[in-house]
């Protein structure tokens, strides 16, 4: 999936524009109290087709100082895009900001769309011819406050955007995320050297990610390895949340994802927002918590971090949890099934008829609670999908769900049938749309 950054000074709508063309998005999403998202982040969809988007700080040279966390986050969503949105203010005139940002994107030799915001009338849309002196072929004026222009906008993005080629082999494929200097690689590492039958190490069609394709009890599986850096040097490493570019781009291609969190260290937001990307994405999950050989009492801890991982994670109590250390290798063979299991229950078919027992069991135990004087009826339900599995309930009318009682029949269903290690999505679809 291609990637698209947005860059800019301050106050010309950088952000507006990026939660504007998010509202393009047409993919189901489920209701998960407890996260707190980034919203530098986000994947959008036009026509059927895909792209990261990322939105950057306001860069700025007043005073001849700017802030350098924000030119340094502009600088590595910039090193990650595909292309460029250059976003300028369509009421006023060019200045030095923006052609230092300029010649900052000419040097890239990056595909660079000028975006000339605030066009919401036909007087300032004679303005935008002023904007080719940045020396970019492509400009498009819009209004991202009266949501004018905006198609034309995603045209331009999507319209060199290629469909992903489908992998020939079926490779169980499964990515190792998580922040910087939590021992991902270690961690590949030790799992090859534990299960030694590599096929082959090849370059991944994401930039930065090394596919190893190994075998594990006779079956075929690739790992994604998503600790490379484009760029050498503490000041990418540094920047903790542009990471996430690349897990995002290892996410897609992959089947399950291992979150890998450092034991030393504890959990901290950043986790958080890599496993809720991974979740809407759909992906089997398992969080493995690294560096178990610095934990002093680790068979007494183990419980606390049990306790601790089902209080910071509670959006997500169906992922499968093991401790490990990719350092000695200790409990390093608990992944690997693990993976399996996740893999396993995001591929899962449920009978019909098991389904709707389990649904009629559970609306006899537990009625749906009535809203003004009338009451949700479901008529049917049965699995539309899976990786993730989705079920499609019909009912009387699908605005008398509550958010509460959906959760309650994703606990019954959990509670009969084994979905540990994924996501799950429930539609609900009114009976006369039919």
């Amino acid at each position: 999936m291609q990637t698209v950054c947005l860059i800019g000074k301050p106050n010309v709508g950088k952000s507006s524009i990026f939660n504007r063309l998010l509202k393009e998005k047409k993919a189901i999403i489920m209701d998960t109290p407890g996260i707190t998202r980034d919203r530098i982040y986000g994947t959008c969809e036009y026509k059927n087709k895909k792209f990261h988007l990322i939105d950057t700080g306001g860069i700025s040279l007043e005073n001849a100082s700017f802030d350098q966390d924000i030119i340094m986050q502009a600088e590595i969503a910039i090193v990650e895009a595909d292309l460029i949105l250059f976003v300028v203010d369509g009421i006023n005139d060019l200045d030095a900001t923006d052609l230092y940002i300029k010649e900052m994107l000419h040097k890239t030799k990056k595909r660079v769309i000028v975006v000339v915001n605030k066009i919401d009338n036909v007087k300032r849309k004679e303005n935008i011819y002023n904007y080719y002196e940045l020396g970019f072929s492509e400009i498009v004026g819009i209004s991202a406050e009266h949501n004018l222009g905006i198609n034309e906008l995603l045209e331009l993005i999507t319209n060199n955007i290629i469909e992903e080629e489908v992998s020939e082999n079926s490779n169980v494929k499964f990515c190792i995320i998580g922040r910087p200097n939590v021992g991902k690689s270690s961690l590949i590492n030790a799992l090859l050297n534990e299960n030694r039958s590599i096929v082959s190490d090849v370059s991944g069609t994401t930039r930065d990610a090394i596919d190893t394709n190994f075998k594990y009890n006779h079956q075929e599986f690739t790992v994604i390895d998503t600790a490379g850096m484009r760029k050498k040097g503490r000041i990418y490493e540094n920047v903790e949340k542009y990471s996430l570019i690349r897990s995002l781009k290892a996410i897609d291609r992959s089947d399950v994802c291992v979150v890998v969190i450092d034991a030393s260290t504890g959990i901290i937001e950043h986790d958080k927002h890599i496993v809720s990307y991974a979740i809407d994405a759909g992906k089997g999950l398992v969080i493995a918590v690294n560096k178990w050989d610095t934990i002093k009492n680790p068979n007494q801890d183990i419980k606390t971090w049990q306790e601790l991982i089902k209080h910071e994670f509670q959006f997500v109590p169906f992922a499968k949890v093991v401790f490990l250390s990719a350092l000695t290798k200790k409990r390093i063979t608990t992944l690997m099934p693990a993976v399996i299991e996740a893999y396993e229950n995001n591929s899962k078919e449920i009978k019909t008829s098991l389904l709707n027992n389990i649904i009629m069991e559970a609306v006899s135990f537990h009625e749906p609670p009535s809203y003004k004087g009338k009451r949700l009826k479901i008529y049917f339900v049965s699995q539309t999908s899976n990786k993730p599995p989705k079920f499609t309930f019909n009912v009387n009318d699908k605005k008398l769900v509550h958010f509460s009682y959906a959760r309650y029949l994703e606990n019954q269903i959990r509670a009969n049938v084994d979905l540990t290690g994924t996501p799950i999505i429930l539609q609900f679809k009114n009976k006369s749309d039919e």
